[in-house]
Parts: C-alpha cells; structure tokens; sequence
C-alpha cells in the first residue's frame, strides 16, 4: 500500500471547497507521459495555480503504473524545484470498476473517479457507494458521475448524451457519500465534440456548438448547494491547431469544441472541476506536425517533444488564467 500522502499529495476536499467559493475551477490536466507532466506543472507553477494530474486508464496501461507512481511524486518536487509548492492532486479520470479504483488508491492515487453512469440508476449508486466506501478508510475522494456524454476518448465512448436529471442528484449523493459529481450539460468526449447538422455557422464561417444547459446546472445547484460538480469533454478545440494539423498533413474534420466563455461562466458557479484533454492533444499534434513538415530531416525526439511540451504549456497557462480562473489561487 502506497499513499499518496507519502509522494507529497494532496486529495480534492479542500481545493474544491476554495473553488466554490472562490468562483473559479481546478483544471484538470490529463497526462500520459513526461513532457506532458513537465508542460502542467511548468504552467501551474508560473501561473500559481492548484492541479489535477489526470489519468485514464488507458493512460495507465501506457505509462505503467509504478512509473506513474514516481512521475506523480516527481511532480511535486519539480513543482518545488520551479519555485512553488503547489497543491497537486493524482486523479483516476473515468475509473470503470471496483478493482481498478481499489488498485489506484493502492497506488498512491489522492482521488479517483468510478463511472456507474451507464449503469441502471441503482447498480451505478451501489458500485460507487462500494468506491467511497474504501476509498474514504484512506483519505482519498471519490467522484461519481449522473448523465452520459457523447463521443469517444481513450476507453470511455458512448454515442448519444443523457443530460444529468436535477431530480437524482440529491438522493444520488446522499446514498453514495460521494465527493463530487460529474454532470452531463452538454459537454462531450474528443475533438468532434457536435456534428455539423447540430451546429450553426457564424459570420466567419466558424461552426458554433449548441450552448451548454446551464438551466440544467442551475437546478442541479439548488438541489445541493454547495456540493462540487464536474465537467467532462471540455476541451474547446482551439482552430489554430486543427488548422496546424490539417495544413500540415492531418486530416480533422469538423472538429468543434466548448466555447471558452461558457466554460468561464460555468466556472464561476459550483463547477469547481473541469477536465482538459482535446485541446493538449491537438497542441501537442500540432507542434509535433509542423516540425515534421518543417524540418524533415530532423530525427532527434527532444527537437519535436520540446516544441510540443513548450506549445502545451503556453496552452495549460492560458486556460488556468482566462479560462478557468485558478492563476494566484495555489
């Protein structure tokens, strides 16, 4: 048994408690390799911003979770090295069962996520009661989720959204103990967030998603005031990096996300978690791409990895100050 109070972790309680009442979000970065970790906390630290390292469970299997382990207890020295001590959580993003949540928190996980919300209303209630259940003999947090978002990103994939019924979140709560809980609004998983019918087109031609319900959302608050809630699929898909891409021999269509002012609104609300992922994705891509077609006698990974954990960062550090509203809140 490894805790992750021994790495130098922390778990979401009172970051989540200062959110709400600060009005703004912990991001929550997903991460599957070094220069991934080195762009998030190099962002949060010059940015003063609380994070949450982020991981799926494909991630997981890629990166091998002893290594994580170190990366995660790495990232809270190299947060010092830089200068500050910023308060960084280890999150099981979209945890699928019992077992593989038993075995993060077993591993030094501060946090973890089970994901029932595709299950009958009673077996998800009942599989994440069983997760805070155990988690909470070690001090780590649980979130649960109510609703189901559309589209596909690493292991977690569903074809139609279910927008979060207000009416189930009280008792949901309630009978599961849980510490925070991802909602559906409207927000989806991946770069192809919407389809183009569902869409309409601005004066520049851009595509524009549907809004988020935030009628939804304000309900939800009145049912459980206080309570933390979290956004899933909130990348906002900037269109400088797919046009990177597709300039530089990718081929992403149609690739809309969430437009970054409706993300700060929800921030400012009991939204006091909002999960990035897309978004690094495609700066990374982006970066990785145009010095392939740039220089393509360049071999050396350090010379395309560098560009892209530099991209990343200038990304991770817009979002902590314009976005989401945790710049100075470490």
């Amino acid at each position: 048994m490894v805790s992750y109070k021994d790495l130098g972790l922390v778990n979401s309680r009172e970051l989540f408690a200062k959110a709400i009442e600060g009005g703004y979000a912990i991001p929550a970065f997903n991460f599957n390799n070094m220069e991934q970790m080195q762009a998030i906390i190099q962002a949060c630290v010059e940015t003063a911003s609380p994070v949450i390292l982020q991981v799926s469970a494909g991630a997981r299997k890629y990166a091998n979770q002893t290594l994580l382990r170190y990366m995660a207890q790495g990232a809270v020295e190299y947060a010092r090295e830089l200068g500050r001590a910023i308060p960084i959580v280890l999150h099981l993003d979209h945890g699928n069962s019992f077992e593989l949540c038993k075995s993060c928190i077993e591993t030094g996980f501060s946090s973890v996520m089970i994901d029932g919300s595709s299950l009958p209303y009673d077996e998800n209630v009942a599989l994440t009661r069983q997760v805070v259940d155990y988690a909470h003999r070690y001090d780590v947090t649980v979130e649960g989720e109510l609703g189901v978002l559309a589209g596909v990103e690493d292991e977690v994939a569903a074809e139609e959204s279910h927008y979060t019924r207000p009416e189930d979140v009280e008792d949901f709560v309630k009978k599961t103990g849980v510490d925070s809980l991802a909602i559906s609004i409207g927000t989806s998983h991946g770069a192809n967030k919407f389809r183009p019918e569902q869409c309409t087109r601005g004066a520049d031609g851009v595509l524009v998603p549907p809004p988020l319900r935030f009628d939804i959302l304000e309900e939800i608050e009145k049912r459980i005031p206080g309570f933390p809630i979290v956004l899933h699929g909130s990348s906002s898909v900037p269109q400088e990096y797919v046009r990177i891409i597709n300039t530089h021999g990718g081929a992403l269509k149609d690739a809309v996300g969430i437009p970054e002012e409706q993300l700060r609104r929800a921030a400012k609300s009991a939204v006091c978690k909002i999960n990035i992922d897309s978004d690094g994705r495609l700066a990374m891509t982006a970066a990785v791409r145009k010095v392939f077609v740039d220089q393509p006698a360049e071999f050396d990974p350090r010379k395309y990895l560098g560009p892209a954990r530099d991209e990343l960062k200038k990304l991770y550090m817009h979002k902590c100050r314009e976005v989401l509203g945790s710049a100075g809140k470490a």
